[in-house]
């Protein structure tokens, strides 16, 4: 019945040390509702949720489901009451079937042969109440992400779970697949089963929740209908002031600075080509590259920061043909990499922000003289630039670790930008950031671009895509599709994605 609490958070607090990642935090879920949960990095929403489903132990505070007590740190108590969690990076076997995944853990170890008939006609019945069309005999690492994300969902559901929380489950879904994901959690709402959903996305937030809680510091600022707000108003409440809008504003484009002339390139251990890559990337210019993972975006730039050669074709740089590629040949050329992973390729995490703010130019004249390192004008640079980038920690020599995951990547663009590149390759810049790191990432690209750098932004977020790229192209198994105007629709542009118009010729 709506309005029927089936599930209760009281006075929930949780200490790391001196830090409260949860500071008494009580809120409910109603059945059949719709509930988003946001917050900044670091706001204590993945705690709260991991202590919910038994990964941690609150050091005060209850859980109840149903009216009941829910024993702390037992995963398996939470399945036992019908709490289920679909986390953002799948958790499924690929070398196993739809089926085999969903069964999996559901039947008792000294069991002589599993009944696969009784599970195939409950996943059968599921799927036709819940509209979760699947193959149960599909191996799961043949599935589209969309279709992946459905045997997560169908394998808590199988588990008889009547409280459903995602993890930003559309971080890697085309529209069309988020759209079809919305639709079947509205069905699941309308049919009495429960979800919280985090996701960083507020337009997502406004059109599929009921209602809507957000924390800062580990704490409960806003409780809210979703329909007497705005998706202004939650980003205020997740910062605690108003967020500007980084917005694109027309230039004249200038020289080409980057041109690929059917460029192959492969990386056979990750099962990853590049086909005929074309694209053209000139002064002033925003290009976005759009896809859903694993369609060789990380191939193309992993090639243009150098890591990769290409097995034929042309890459052009300012005019120039680059024969050798290597990372300090393109630095040396003036491309500025933001990679996608901030500590395993951006920082090393165990040295200072000084030392990774250093590790492009600490052989330039006046950085070092002789094999010594100038540690004051390293130290003097590294202020300037944290005051420059609102790089906000304890000072140059505070471990990188230490950062949280926004500070962590205006260290890079700081990096990267301070030294002027002609070149910049955005690799996901915003992926896992609040809106307030993520407004800070954008205006610093959109002021790049405004100097006359080119840039190549490589993003799964179709609004970050629309919001500053001047063209946009779609990537697609290996190949590029012509340039599309950011007039294209978004529909089609999704369908691009998912392979079902994709055409590399531009006939899309």
């Amino acid at each position: 019945m709506p309005n029927t609490p089936v599930l209760r958070l009281c006075g929930i607090t949780k200490y790391f040390g001196p830090l409260a990642a949860n500071d008494d935090i009580s809120l409910t879920l109603n059945a059949g509702e719709m509930l988003a949960l946001l917050g900044e990095n670091g706001a204590g929403k993945t705690t709260l949720m991991s202590i919910l489903f038994g990964h941690y132990v609150a050091d005060s505070g209850t859980v109840e489901v149903q009216g009941e007590a829910l024993p702390p740190g037992s995963p398996r108590a939470a399945l036992t009451a019908g709490v289920g969690m679909v986390h953002q990076h799948f958790t499924l076997a690929g070398n196993m079937t739809v089926l085999e995944n969903i069964m999996l853990g559901t039947e008792p170890l000294w069991g002589f042969r599993r009944n696969s008939a009784r599970a195939r006609a409950k996943l059968g019945a599921l799927m036709e109440r819940f509209q979760l069309r699947v193959d149960p005999f599909a191996m799961v690492r043949g599935l589209s992400v969309g279709e992946r994300q459905r045997v997560e969902i169908l394998k808590v559901l199988y588990r008889d779970a009547r409280i459903l929380i995602l993890d930003e489950p559309t971080a890697v879904l085309t529209p069309q697949e988020s759209d079809h994901l919305f639709a079947t959690l509205r069905e699941l709402v309308n049919q009495g089963v429960s979800v919280i959903f985090i996701t960083h996305k507020l337009r997502e937030v406004m059109a599929a929740s009921d209602r809507c809680v957000v924390l800062r510091h580990g704490r409960v600022v806003l409780e809210t209908s979703t329909k007497a707000t705005s998706a202004e108003e939650l980003a205020k409440a997740m910062v605690g002031a108003s967020i500007p809008q980084a917005t694109r504003t027309p230039h004249p484009h200038g020289e080409e600075v980057l041109f690929l002339d059917r460029v192959n390139a492969s990386a056979p251990d990750r099962g990853a080509s590049l086909n005929e890559l074309t694209l053209s990337v000139r002064a002033h210019e925003i290009l976005g590259i759009a896809g859903v993972s694993g369609n060789g975006q990380a191939l193309l730039a992993d090639l243009l920061s150098g890591l990769v050669a290409p097995a034929g074709g042309n890459i052009v740089l300012r005019g120039q043909t680059v024969n050798h590629l290597t990372p300090a040949a393109m630095i040396r050329a003036g491309v500025g990499r933001v990679p996608d992973d901030r500590t395993g390729t951006g920082l090393v995490a165990d040295m200072t922000v000084m030392e990774n703010l250093s590790t492009e130019i600490y052989r330039l004249p006046g950085f070092s003289k002789r094999g010594m390192l100038n540690f004051k004008a390293l130290a003097s640079r590294a202020a300037q630039l944290m005051d420059v980038f609102d790089i906000r920690c304890a000072g140059p020599d505070a471990p990188v670790r230490k950062l949280s995951g926004g500070n962590m990547q205006k260290l890079i663009l700081g990096r990267v930008l301070s030294q002027g590149p002609h070149l910049i390759l955005a690799n996901q810049p915003t992926w896992g950031l609040d809106v307030g790191a993520t407004a800070a990432v954008h205006q610093h690209l959109l002021d790049a671009a405004r100097r006359g750098a080119g840039v190549i932004l490589i993003s799964e977020d179709l609004d970050e895509l629309f919001q500053l790229s001047d063209r946009i192209q779609v990537m697609y198994q290996g190949r590029l599709s012509a340039p599309q105007d950011t007039s294209v629709d978004r529909a089609r542009l999704g369908l691009m994605m998912s392979g079902q118009t994709f055409d590399h010729r531009g006939a899309a």
